[in-house]
């Protein structure tokens, strides 16, 4: 399994493609939390790290899908999936290690997100940030991250087309992060049955973590989506 993890991790580093993907993602998040002033963390007033933690999940709502799109859907059609099929491994093997090796990327993307929180704490005046919910909110984020990294994944085991797997694990990702709220805010369901349909969605869940408070329930959900996904993917892949 971390053979095809290490295949996964050099394959993104082998083209320009995923450099450029990551200075994009770390260049945007510079961009909009301290230099627009519409979004920018200094221009709160105080030490929160809310406005990054609410506009983070649509920036890896795009690259997630750009890092796992050509997971399976460049080996279809480069006709490598053949090879990698008569390796000694099974195709949960093989699916888990394409995913650890997308997941260890959307790590490093995240990890020098953590300069922000650096930052605030030192140049706030009095009491700092929250470092509970900063925390708690980094777990949400990374909980997150494996959900996409899980539907992207999916997606690229069912075609051939890069461009295609793209589209549809980003739209997949938007539907199970932000669908189930507009959903909830349908008039059918203002008798009491928004708040059920909310916690449908990731959203939902990603802000419970977001307090501070990391409960058990809120991780059982997001495994069990990455679970369900990864099933479909293994599927999907002894069709093949």
């Amino acid at each position: 399994m971390w053979m095809i993890c290490k295949k996964e991790w050099s394959q993104f580093f082998s083209s320009l493609t995923g450099y450029v993907a990551l200075v994009v993602f770390l260049l945007l998040n510079g961009l909009m939390f301290f230099v627009f002033p519409n979004t920018s963390l200094l221009n709160f007033g105080y030490a929160s790290l809310d406005g990054f933690f609410s506009l983070a999940p649509w920036i890896l709502l795009f690259l997630i899908p750009t890092i796992t799109m050509r997971s399976l859907a460049d080996e279809y059609k480069a006709g490598t999936f053949e090879l990698l099929k008569t390796l000694p491994l099974t195709s949960p093997q093989i699916v888990w290690g394409k995913f650890f090796g997308a997941l260890l990327i959307v790590l490093l993307a995240l990890i020098p997100t953590t300069i922000y929180a650096f930052s605030l704490q030192r140049l706030s005046a009095a009491g700092g940030i929250d470092v509970g919910a900063t925390i708690g909110s980094y777990i949400g984020l990374f909980l997150l991250g494996a959900v996409f990294t899980a539907v992207g994944l999916c997606a690229s085991s069912f075609t051939n087309n890069t461009i295609v797997a793209f589209i549809s694990g980003a739209f997949v990702c938007l539907i199970l992060y932000a669908g189930f709220d507009a959903l909830s805010q349908l008039p059918v369901f203002s008798n009491g049955l928004d708040y059920y349909v909310q916690m449908l969605g990731i959203n939902f869940h990603y802000k419970s973590i977001s307090k501070g408070v990391v409960d058990i329930r809120d991780v059982i959900y997001f495994l069990a989506i990455i679970l369900f996904f990864m099933l479909l993917t293994k599927q999907n892949i002894e069709k093949r």
